[in-house]
């Protein structure tokens, strides 16, 4: 069964990336980074996403990501579904750091619970069927709207491109390279999202 062991981005200085994520997250063996510049503009088509327990680690995340060069994309906020906020890395990754829980019943801390990955995509249908044809399991499904998967330690999921832009925040137009690698398989989805095999990918 195909499962995501790690994400790797494309990063133009890889010891800038290293010590962002290091210092914002936490260190997480999950994210990977590289030195390439493949040509891109606006959305990239994703985003990366730490689920958290309250809003207080939502807030905590947020500010070490903040604190350390990121740039805010859609302020932290109640909702209807819980309280979340999203943030652009410096490298260019948008990051969106949420939780369910509407209150604190703890101290603050930067424990992640999930980390998702999800794509936007032309067809959810279209991409769910070829997900499920590499073996990856349905763990949700909304129609043409949302599908999730059961992929191993990052979570996948599938949204259309413009909702998954406006959920981020962000403008749905864009060009050129996602600036991101899958590992964990060997192909090209749809909508050119690349995956590489986990034992070929080497952690810089």
């Amino acid at each position: 069964m195909t499962a995501i062991e790690f994400i790797t981005l494309d990063v133009a200085d890889t010891e800038a990336a290293n010590r962002f994520y290091t210092n914002a997250f936490g260190a997480d063996p999950r994210i990977r980074v590289r030195e390439a510049q493949p040509a891109t503009t606006g959305f990239r088509g994703y985003t990366l996403s730490l689920i958290v327990s309250q809003p207080a680690n939502v807030d905590l995340l947020v500010g070490a990501a903040l604190e350390g060069g990121a740039t805010s994309v859609k302020p932290a906020a109640k909702s209807l579904w819980g309280y979340g906020g999203s943030v652009r890395a410096p490298d260019g990754a948008i990051w969106t750091i949420a939780t369910s829980s509407k209150k604190d019943t703890e101290p603050a801390s930067r424990k992640v619970d999930d980390l998702v990955l999800s794509l936007g995509v032309e067809d959810v249908v279209a991409s769910k069927r070829f997900y499920a044809e590499q073996g990856l399991a349905v763990g949700k499904s909304f129609a043409r709207m949302y599908a999730e998967f059961e992929s191993g330690s990052v979570k996948l999921a599938l949204n259309r491109r413009r909702a998954l832009a406006k959920n981020a925040g962000v403008d749905p137009e864009g060009t050129g390279a996602h600036r991101l690698t899958i590992g964990g398989g060997a192909f090209t989805d749809p909508d050119g999202f690349a995956w590489e095999p986990a034992t070929s990918a080497v952690k810089q």
